[in-house]
């Protein structure tokens, strides 16, 4: 696919050579024509992940890089100077695979003019060449039908066009943007899943108007590319505040991205990290600045153990972790999901309220117990995700924010929410609750008139306090700590851990509070849920009142439908 550029009104320096003061304006115009196309870049975005965030990434690198450059290029900024300053911007700021892999490229550029005042045409060729061989090494298992393969035809064009005797950086440049094109214009061929989306590749797209750009600082024009897509066009006033709802994740997907630098590595254990993400996950990139420090990117169902591997190979800076499914939900479409409503206070300006408490709850009943006590509440009943949590955190007006998860999501996943939610200037602390009885325990000391670090302190000592387990039917055959369930057999369980097997129900609560109370106790607290069989908790009580009548037991219809009853002993 051919450019409309003819004819070379050279934009340069030193007679036929790019130097300092246009690779600058290079990367400024650049820069500008990403944030331009951002939302048609994200919204091709299926690959590897189709969480919609290419082009802001690829913008986010770019801005790092530019803001490296620093003051204004006089003539003692050489090439190298610039390409130097552009690929530490990058490399510090470079976000998402994408980001990572421009990063690298321009790394490679970098590194080919080591030393050079001004490049001419060969020597483009050349940092082009080196770009394209950086990113091939940095990826563990790189793709066709992608930017690595985009960025590998430009090389080759450029290197064609370059050995011609009498080409001029005009020559090479825009015979590596048309490489690039129509490279582009072939990755739906070399990726089913382009294919199938009837779109071409998204970082693949960037890297084309990166060239572009070039093409313009040496020849004076940009060239008007017609990228032909099979899928639905993409909005021509579509709103950049609003991204485009995300595909659907499947099975074999990884749930979060990893990113860090890792510093004081030595090679070796840069090759042994390397070695141990390709077996967490995909999208493994491991890219160097050339002074000893590593970007590290991955795909990952498991982010500490990713971080682990870092932590291996040197120390740890930049840490950043996304969770995909968060990301899915940052547009409008997500806060409205039918069926998961949150009792949050109405959307104001952050930080005009006093400090909030956010509490996860099943059931109606647990709802109002905990909404009695002044926390706002999201019910998660139904199907429930780190979106929707993240959500409730946005819509509550105060900047201070404790969230009893109620061991509603992974650890992970409360790393994830929480990080997010931090980044958006919120002062956010989870406490650990792993159930909705030591919610309660926590919110019964919950003192707004504290310091927040003093109450979080207070609240989660209290849930700390709880000893709570709860009684289960069991769904299929399983092997437990205390021997072998069968589907229709009651289990109690000690926190997380199955401790009791009965064929009844009763029998089974009563064995799982003998356990618990064997440490002693003086206030046991139920909740029933909504599929409990009529005077279970009734049953269980009178046994208390026999076997322990020091005791005071609390019983409360929480409606919830995970556990058939759920008991805390303080």
């Amino acid at each position: 696919m051919n450019s409309d550029v003819e004819g070379c009104e050279l934009v340069l320096e030193v007679g036929d050579t790019v130097g300092g003061r246009a690779l600058r304006r290079w990367a400024e115009i650049a820069l500008e024509a990403l944030e331009e196309r951002r939302h048609e870049i994200n919204t091709l975005n299926v690959f590897p992940v189709p969480d919609g965030d290419t082009g802001t990434n690829l913008v986010l690198t770019l801005h790092s890089a530019v803001e490296n450059i620093g003051g204004p290029v006089d003539g003692a900024l050489t090439a190298w100077d610039v390409s130097e300053r552009l690929a530490r911007g990058a490399f510090l700021g470079a976000r998402g695979n994408s980001g990572v892999i421009v990063a690298q490229a321009l790394r490679g550029v970098a590194d080919a003019m080591s030393g050079h005042t001004t490049v001419d045409g060969r020597g483009l060729a050349d940092a082009l060449a080196r770009a394209s061989t950086l990113v091939m090494k940095a990826l563990s298992t790189p793709a066709e039908g992608t930017i690595v393969s985009v960025l590998d035809a430009a090389a080759d064009g450029a290197e064609r066009a370059a050995r011609d005797p009498g080409a001029t950086v005009c020559d090479v440049t825009v015979a590596a943007a048309d490489a690039a094109a129509d490279a582009l214009q072939r990755t739906p061929a070399q990726l089913d899943v382009l294919a199938e989306a009837g779109v071409v590749d998204a970082g693949g797209l960037g890297l084309v108007i990166l060239l572009d750009c070039l093409v313009e600082v040496t020849t004076g024009q940009r060239p008007r590319r017609r990228i032909q897509v099979t899928g639905p066009p993409v909005p021509a006033a579509a709103s950049s505040a609003s991204e485009p709802s995300r595909a659907p994740r499947t099975e074999t997907q990884q749930d979060y991205e990893v990113m860090y630098v890792v510093e004081r590595a030595e090679i070796e254990d840069i090759d042994v990290l390397r070695v141990r993400l390709d077996a967490l996950g995909d999208s493994v990139a491991v890219v160097g600045d050339g002074a000893g420090s590593w970007s590290v990117h991955v795909h990952c169902c498991d982010p500490g153990a990713a971080v682990e591997a870092g932590l291996a190979a040197g120390s740890l800076i930049r840490i950043d972790i996304t969770c995909f499914a968060l990301d899915a939900a940052t547009g409008d479409a997500c806060s409205a999901q039918p069926g998961i409503p949150a009792t949050v206070v109405p959307l104001t300006a952050v930080g005009t309220a006093p400090r909030a408490v956010l509490a996860v709850v099943a059931g109606h009943g647990t709802r109002e117990l905990f909404e009695s006590e002044g926390a706002a509440v999201l019910h998660a009943d139904t199907d429930f995700g780190p979106h929707l949590l993240l959500e409730a955190i946005r819509a509550l007006p105060s900047g201070d924010v404790l969230v009893l998860p109620n061991g509603s999501l992974s650890a992970q996943d409360v790393v994830a929410v929480g990080v997010q939610a931090r980044s958006e200037n919120r002062n956010v602390m989870f406490l650990p609750s792993s159930s909705m009885v030591q919610g309660l325990a926590a919110l019964a000391v919950h003192d707004p008139g504290r310091a927040t670090v003093d109450d979080a302190f207070a609240m989660s000592e209290a849930a700390a306090a709880v000893r709570w387990g709860s009684l289960r039917i069991a769904e299929e055959r399983a092997l437990t700590w205390v021997g072998t369930c069968e589907p229709g057999d009651s289990l109690g369980l000690s926190g997380h851990d199955v401790v009791v097997i009965e064929h009844d129900l009763v029998a089974a609560g009563v064995s799982l509070l003998d356990k618990i109370l064997a440490a002693g106790g003086e206030l046991v607290t139920m909740l029933v849920g909504s599929d409990a069989p009529d005077g279970l908790a009734e049953q269980l009580t009178e046994h208390l009142d026999r076997r322990h009548p020091a005791l005071e037991v609390v019983v409360y219809r929480g409606g919830q439908c995970s556990d058939l009853l759920q008991l805390g002993v303080e």
